[in-house]
């Protein structure tokens, strides 16, 4: 028999943590579901400094933090992958890779993921000058040359972020215009620290054991090799939602990602959906923590129509 909750809630970073928090301090009974350890991007994260509250923390310092207090008030933590969600009305049954769960709640705290480019020294320079976020990551690049691979709206977007910081953007695109904005382009076409190489693609970052050194970089049209000097690598090539066990609730936009009102609700009642899944512009650990207080507020307030509703059909009885 399927172990019952009034809450489960999937994923367990920043905003699955919090919604952990809020939901068990209301004294709900309240599962958090993940298939790795806790902490989500954050465990990738060397150092977060635009967290309120700390002038600089290790990522998963942050994490161990968030997930005592979490748990503090008894929710339990559960290793799984979720394949599915069932929606029954006043219950919902949740389905992993080891067993079934029921919730008279389900919060969606399941995140993204950043599209890779699959190159050499990708992966092995993450954290060490590879980064998907300038905003995070930024601030270790003052006065340094950095490269920007993409021509969206984040990547032109971050790339005049970034030159208010750092010495100089180099802005790598596959196609010889960006996709971007007019008015995004024309601010970063405006700023004389940026500059732009196009019809290229990276095809290799290079470093020593510690740092990024440079990128290799071949241009589609001519094939023609080059290598730039650069310290950092920011990759803009889209994000991915990690939505694909919520698929036949039909909660979704077109992308894959959640759509919710400012309550943290989706189109079904007693499902919600926090933090990077979500359809929204700004992903970041404070607005996770924000929007994983309201649901778990949503949710006692939920199972509080529920029960109330339960004790009204069994007076009129």
């Amino acid at each position: 028999m399927a172990k019952q909750y009034d809450v489960v809630i999937i994923g367990a970073g920043p905003g699955g943590m919090t919604a952990a928090l809020y939901a068990s301090r209301a004294n709900l009974s309240v599962a958090m579901i993940d298939r790795g350890i806790y902490g989500g991007q954050m465990n990738n994260t060397a150092s977060i400094e635009n967290y309120p509250g700390f002038k600089s923390i290790m990522g998963p310092d942050l994490a161990q933090n968030m997930y005592d207090s979490s748990v503090n008030f008894g929710a339990e933590y559960v290793y799984g992958t979720v394949s599915s969600v069932e929606d029954h009305g006043d219950y919902k049954t949740i389905k992993t890779d080891e067993d079934e769960l029921q919730a008279k709640v389900v919060i969606i705290a399941t995140g993204s993921e950043y599209k890779k480019l699959g190159i050499t020294g990708e992966h092995e320079y993450g954290g060490k000058g590879v980064s998907y976020c300038a905003v995070c990551d930024g601030a270790f690049f003052k006065n340094k040359d950095v490269v920007v691979v993409g021509g969206g709206d984040s990547a032109i977007e971050e790339a005049s972020y970034l030159a208010g910081i750092v010495n100089h953007v180099t802005v790598i695109h596959r196609r010889d215009q960006l996709r971007a904005q007019q008015v995004i382009q024309d601010r970063a076409f405006a700023n004389d620290k940026i500059d732009f190489v196009w019809n290229s693609n990276v095809t290799e970052v290079l470093g020593d054991d510690n740092k990024v050194t440079g990128v290799k970089v071949v241009n589609n049209q001519t094939n023609e090799q080059s290598t730039i000097e650069t310290s950092g690598v920011f990759i803009y090539v889209g994000l991915l939602p990690m939505t694909t066990a919520f698929e036949d609730l039909k909660i979704t936009d077109a992308d894959g990602w959640i759509k919710t009102n400012d309550q943290m609700e989706t189109a079904i009642p007693g499902i919600y959906a926090i933090g990077d899944v979500r359809q929204k512009d700004l992903r970041q650990i404070a607005t996770a923590v924000g929007e994983g207080g309201i649901a778990g507020q949503q949710a006692f307030k939920y199972v509080e129509k529920l029960s109330d509703k339960s004790k009204s059909s069994v007076s009129e009885h």
